[in-house]
């Protein structure tokens, strides 16, 4: 009875406690304006929109694997015999960062699961960042008012791309030194300034002794940082802009609908984010990658066979590959236009692009109008097949970084591979274009069809004059409101004989984005209500 009576009076003061501070904090800071509206937002309910989750939650497995690691790797460089636990390498000169990672792998309890599922979730993470941006960039939300967030989002993506790479070099096995090799190579290649940059990286020439201790601070401290402001920002932004919504039942372009973020988005985030753990988990326990005692520690004068990098900078391998080897003597430099133009031009154009397109995109239409509702990417011919052309150079390159062994495993002449890479690399992105953007042009037809005939039944009758079809259904209401509610465009007025070269231009670009289009079969009041569905918001809706 005594400890009842002290339990109930402790729970007593801690809810009186916890009252009081909540009323002091919401006196100096909008606390319950800030929970009333978060526990307001409306979340989508598709299940494109967990994409983006994924990535959210591999980054929290990666911060706490990450920091369990950092307990026990040492980046050092310097060399001494190994004495650890793997019987194979015992009296081998390897350096400490390589030592401290077979240590972590067999002799730190939980050390090889902690460290296979923290290179897990960084390649899950990457992957989750990649398709999400896809349905970003396919479905339009990237248009006006998240363009900022676009460029978040490519910022992010990009510092993932640097924070795996450094990551993957950390333990200075044979496999990561042969790629830290190759990015030794394409800093000399940069013309006048890469000999200098170089040396001060590595502190000397390749390999250093100072490469590992820098790659570590950077993936530990300054690019993490980076990415957990950005993620931040990204997150706070979302909630101000509100999310986009596939057109529907009661959604238009000036509401959000979904679910509200208590109880029902948080119970399924969480799920969830269970639900990626436990996956990485049971990959990190049952399938091995990296395994650096396979591959030895590093030696200058040694070279891996079936060296690939992770998946994500396959692309960079491919280029490099499939790149003839072009070199100039220009002032008595050699430029290497064989390194220079597939490492640093080609990744930079791909990104520059990636981060302009909404700005080009606006300047192709002439649109500043606001956008909450997703496009069908059927909807926006061009746009789609633009980015299945990228999806499949991308596919290309990273299929050509491991030519060796796909010459190998079939018994191919690897001279001959790389021919039918380099032909593929410029015929494919262009067949890509003009096949998707006929099967977007088709779907659209199959619409049409289906908004004037309505849909199979499966049935087939016989009509007064004897003659047989099959019977078709009319499409439901909020069906025929879905098929009806797309944006597209009108290509732009062509101007006259005298107009500047950059209005010409405008127009022209226009007209190939959108003058290739299937009308859609509907009443005058239909066409009146799929307008008013995706009308531009007011502006007390964003105030709202």
């Amino acid at each position: 009875m005594l400890f009842a009576r002290r339990t109930v009076r402790l729970r007593a003061r801690a809810r009186q406690a916890g009252v009081l501070g909540y009323a002091v904090a919401d006196r100096r800071a909008p606390v319950s304006e800030a929970a009333r509206a978060l526990l307001r937002k409306a979340f989508p309910d598709h299940w494109s929109f967990l994409l983006g989750e994924i990535a959210l939650y591999s980054v929290l497995v990666l911060l706490l694997t990450g920091g369990y690691l950092t307990l026990f790797f040492e980046p050092g460089m310097t060399e001494q015999p190994y004495t650890g636990a793997y019987g194979p390498l015992r009296g081998r000169p390897v350096t400490d960062a390589y030592a401290s990672v077979l240590r972590i792998s067999f002799e730190v309890r939980g050390g090889l699961l902690i460290r296979q599922m923290h290179h897990w979730a960084a390649l899950v993470f990457v992957a989750a960042l990649g398709v999400h941006m896809f349905r970003v960039f396919f479905t339009g939300a990237f248009r006006r008012p998240r363009e900022l967030n676009w460029v978040i989002g490519a910022t992010l993506f990009l510092l993932g791309l640097m924070e795996g790479f450094c990551g993957y070099s950390l333990p200075d096995d044979l496999l990561s030194g042969t790629g830290m090799r190759t990015a030794n190579t394409i800093v000399m290649s940069i013309p006048v300034v890469g000999t200098y940059l170089s040396f001060a990286l590595w502190s000397g020439p390749f390999p250093g002794r100072l490469i590992i201790p820098r790659l570590y601070i950077v993936h530990v401290l300054f690019v993490p940082g980076l990415l957990l402001a950005l993620i931040g920002a990204h997150l706070l932004m979302v909630v101000y802009l509100k999310h986009t919504q596939w057109a529907g039942r009661g959604r238009t372009n000036r509401n959000a609908v979904g679910s509200p973020m208590f109880p029902q988005f948080a119970a399924r985030s969480a799920g969830l984010g269970l639900m990626v753990s436990g996956v990485l988990a049971a990959l990190g326990g049952l399938a091995q990658i990296n395994p650096v005692w396979d591959f030895g520690p590093y030696r200058p004068d040694h070279v891996s066979t079936d060296a690939q990098p992770d998946w994500y900078m396959g692309f960079l391998e491919g280029a490099l590959r499939l790149m003839p080897p072009w070199e100039n003597a220009v002032a008595g430099h050699t430029v290497m236009w064989n390194v220079l133009l597939p490492a640093v031009v080609l990744p930079g154009l791909l990104f520059l692009g990636l981060v302009l397109y909404p700005v080009f995109e606006r300047w192709v239409t002439g649109d500043l109008m606001e956008h909450h509702l997703c496009d069908r990417p059927r909807d926006r011919p061009t746009r789609t097949a633009l980015g299945v052309a990228v999806v499949v150079f991308y596919a290309v390159l990273l299929a050509a970084g491991g030519d060796d062994v796909i010459a190998f495993v079939f018994r191919a002449s690897l001279e001959t591979l790389t021919r039918i890479f380099q032909v593929t690399l410029l015929a494919g992105p262009v067949l890509a274009f003009l096949l998707t953007k006929r099967l977007c042009l088709a779907l659209q037809a199959r619409d049409a069809r289906l908004l004037a005939e309505g849909e199979e039944s499966g049935l087939v009758g016989q009509n007064a004059y004897g003659g047989i079809g099959e019977k078709r259904h009319p499409l439901p209401a909020g069906r025929r409101r879905y098929l009806l509610a797309r944006e597209m465009p009108l290509p732009a007025a062509r101007p006259g004989a005298g107009a500047p070269r950059r209005e010409r231009i405008r127009a022209a670009l226009s007209a190939w984005y959108y003058r290739d289009r299937v009308p859609m079969p509907a009443d005058a009041e239909e066409l009146l209500r799929a307008t008013g569905t995706t009308a531009a918001p007011l502006p007390r809706d964003r105030e709202e």
